[in-house]
């Protein structure tokens, strides 16, 4: 491995105009593409195998049109106080309203409140439904100017009106100011660590080209592959960390290199050849991580992992060519890590005499030397205190958004909330029983008339309509209201409880009951996810313990990565529910409204914190490893590690938090909490169990680290991440060998 991205740096750093062309010539390509592609329509949503998804798809046999993908704008009015929506001049209002709703050419119908019963018991409170042919996103502006034109005309007459529903859906912003802070502290940190404009400039300027490149074909297949507006959010957020952190490792090597004393293209080729590998290697994890969501079985999930993977194969693919070009043009301008010491290092080689100061240790030896003394209690406050912060794990609920979850300032929100008041809390998630009687001993209505009687006499009913049969009376649909919102456990009891009933039925007629609706689909996902946690666990640490095990040739020190990233994604998740469900510091991130965590978030912060931690892992252990291989003692190995590899580190991590953080800025609930959780999940594991859990356990461990079974030593292919061939030099070779040995590369 060493060997062959030695030879791919220097072609690269000799060949640098045809690498530069051939990177500018794919983001012109993806770029093009991008603007010429269709827009994208709305995204739909599917969970094969859960019995929601199983009744949505025979509603849409059954009743073919009726669960067509238009958007549907509910408008909510309430009375001013002391007043009721059936008094004469309120009366006059609304229908007014609905006359005006119904001029729209993207109208399909619109429901008067006072003859479809949508008006509250006490009279405050009602609402007409929007049904439009298009989606929300596809909307002409003119259409939702109409709607909130309507809006406006009702609410100076001094009723309050507010409008819910998808018809005003429009796409979130990602919060650009909080984007650009965390750039900005990326560069500042590049510049601290790199100690130049022009080293810390390039990790920015790959990584842009890098997310440029898979975002904008991501925008080009989106229509073509159903991908959403998250999707190429979040490969932007990890793209751009991965892409930074990756050019980092390089340019750091290579100007450790360059203060060796090694001229500009061996520093590129040794830097590309050694932290090359570690850069390959990390970079697989991240892509096992998550391209292995796609056991999960769900198509909206499996798409986010593998657009976030095929960005992150975009920045390995970016720091192991266009660095080491672009480091070609740069030249003099990038100076040695240690100026003094490699003007050492070149008199010494031309007979000059230099009077001996050794350097003191740096933080990172030091930091290193306090663990190695006292490794027992730097372990037990590190795994104590990271196992205190994930206890709220233990009282984690999940759910998905709807417009309850939204900001009050929100007019989606506004309406939710009118809605709960006039009509209960849970007739903003109604259930929707489907009764198939196909192959049904009983008469349909009889059938679905002792099936109503069954549903009404359960805990948490509020209403049951009456049924509404297709065109050949052989199928049912049942909408109940529940009792409780429509995010509450007392909610999800209750589809439980009338799903129960279904053997029953199955049982004495031979007709199917299914449970389907925005709420039995966010039970059943949640549900789904949690099922599938184990075997996804399963899978991506199982695949990734054996690919370290390949690079550090050990058991324990694989086994303690994983077993590291586990107390570091277990405290991220704790603090995600103590801020986001608890409330915890709320305000202070911008955190509207709390509740249920959103249910694809851990599965998803599993498989991007696992891949990140490896990241580290990797970066700092391998250059242990090296150091332990050449004969250092396992306490020296250690201090080796730290003192060339935990300032990168810590500036990656830095560099991640900056990036990630400045996503929580969104108004997508989804992003900030990713942003938010993926922020701290890096700050845990970068410096609390890397930096000081790592260490600690090596110092406990010494030799054993290490140890390896012979049988498995020998079976195992060498990998050389350490660059173990590159410091054995080659024979002289005539140029043109050479050149022909770069070209097969």
């Amino acid at each position: 491995m060493a060997t062959f991205l030695y030879k791919l740096g220097r072609l690269a750093f000799r060949r640098r105009h045809f690498v530069a062309l051939i990177w500018v010539a794919l983001l012109t390509l993806a770029g093009v593409g991008a603007a010429s592609a269709p827009a994208p329509g709305t995204t739909s949503f599917s969970i094969p195998g859960t019995e929601a998804q199983k009744a949505f798809d025979l509603l849409e046999q059954r009743f073919p049109g009726a669960s067509a993908a238009g958007a549907t704008g509910r408008m909510v009015f309430k009375a001013p106080a002391g007043q009721k929506m059936t008094d004469a001049a309120n009366k006059a209002t609304v229908e007014k309203t609905v006359r005006q709703l119904g001029d729209g050419s993207e109208v399909v119908s619109v429901t008067d409140p006072f003859t479809t019963y949508a008006v509250s018991k006490d009279g405050s409170v009602a609402y007409t439904s929007v049904k439009y042919k298009l989606p929300g996103m596809e909307l002409a502006d003119s259409t939702k100017d109409a709607l909130e034109k309507a809006g406006e005309q009702a609410r100076a007459t001094g009723l309050t009106v507010d409008v819910g529903g998808d018809a005003l859906q429009a796409k979130a912003e990602p919060g650009a100011i909080g984007e650009v802070v965390g750039i900005a502290i990326a560069a500042v940190v590049l510049v601290v660590t790199l100690g130049s404009l022009v080293a810390a400039g390039l990790p920015l300027l790959t990584a842009i080209i890098g997310v440029g490149i898979a975002g904008a074909s991501i925008t080009a297949l989106a229509n073509a592959l159903d991908l959403g507006d998250n999707t190429s959010t979040l490969a932007l957020m990890i793209g751009l960390a991965v892409g930074i952190d990756y050019a980092l490792f390089i340019v750091s090597r290579y100007r450790s290199e360059l203060a060796e004393g090694h001229d500009r293209e061996e520093a590129v080729a040794r830097a590309t050849g050694t932290a090359g590998s570690a850069v390959v290697f990390a970079g697989l994890t991240v892509v096992i991580a998550l391209a292995g969501l796609a056991v999960v079985n769900v198509p909206m999930l499996t798409k986010m992992g593998l657009a976030a993977s095929g960005t992150v194969v975009v920045a390995v693919l970016i720091a192991l060519t266009l660095i080491p070009a672009l480091l070609g043009y740069a030249g003099r301008k990038i100076q040695p890590a240690g100026r003094k010491k490699a003007e050492k290092v070149a008199k010494s080689a031309q007979g000059g005499q230099v009077e001996e100061q050794p350097a003191g240790p740096n933080m990172g030896t030091r930091w290193a030397r306090f663990v190695i003394r006292r490794p027992v209690a730097v372990l037990l406050l590190g795994v104590l205190g990271l196992g205190a912060i994930a206890l709220p794990v233990t009282q984690l609920e999940l759910g998905l958004p709807d417009d309850g979850s939204q900001s009050t300032s929100t007019t989606q929100r506004r309406a939710y909330d009118l809605l709960s008041e006039g009509f209960g809390p849970g007739f903003n998630g109604p259930l929707v029983v489907v009764y198939d009687a196909k192959g049904s001993s009983t008469a349909p209505q009889a059938g679905i008339d002792k099936l109503t009687a069954k549903i009404k006499g359960l805990k948490d009913v509020v209403t049951v309509a009456p049924p509404a049969f297709n065109e050949a009376g052989d199928t049912a649909t049942i909408a109940v209201i529940p009792n409780s919102k429509p995010s509450s456990t007392q909610t999800e009891g209750l589809v439980h409880a009338i799903r129960d009933q279904s053997a029953g039925v199955k049982a004495e007629s031979g007709a199917t009951v299914l449970v389907t609706g925005t709420t039995a689909m966010n039970i059943d996902f949640s549900q789904k996810l949690n099922d599938a946690l184990i075997p996804y666990l399963g899978l991506v640490v199982g695949l990734a313990f054996l690919l370290l095990i390949l690079v550090f040739r050990s058991i324990l020190v694989p086994l303690k990565a994983a077993l590291g990233f586990l107390l570091s994604v277990l405290a991220a998740l704790g603090a995600v529910v103590a801020v986001f469900q608890w409330g915890w510091l709320s305000g202070l991130i911008g955190v509207d409204e709390t509740g249920p965590i959103m249910s694809m978030v851990p599965i998803f912060m599993v498989g991007v914190v696992f891949g990140l931690a490896m990241d580290y892992e990797v970066f700092l252990v391998t250059r242990m490893r090296e150091a332990y291989v050449h004969g250092e003692s396992p306490s020296d190995a250690i201090e080796t590690g730290f003192r060339h590899s935990a300032r990168v580190v810590v500036a990656a991590a830095i560099i991640m938090m900056a990036v990630f953080g400045g996503f929580i800025s969104s108004s997508e609930s989804m992003i900030k909490l990713f942003g938010f959780g993926l922020a701290i999940a890096v700050f845990f594991d970068a410096f609390v169990v890397r930096m000081a859990i790592v260490p600690a356990v090596l110092a406990l461990l010494g030799k054993r680290a290490w140890w390896l079974p012979k049988w498995l030593d020998r079976a195992l292919p060498n990998v050389d991440v350490e660059g173990e061939a590159l410091r054995t030099p080659a024979p002289d070779k005539h140029p043109k060998d050479e050149d022909r040995e770069l070209a097969q590369v």
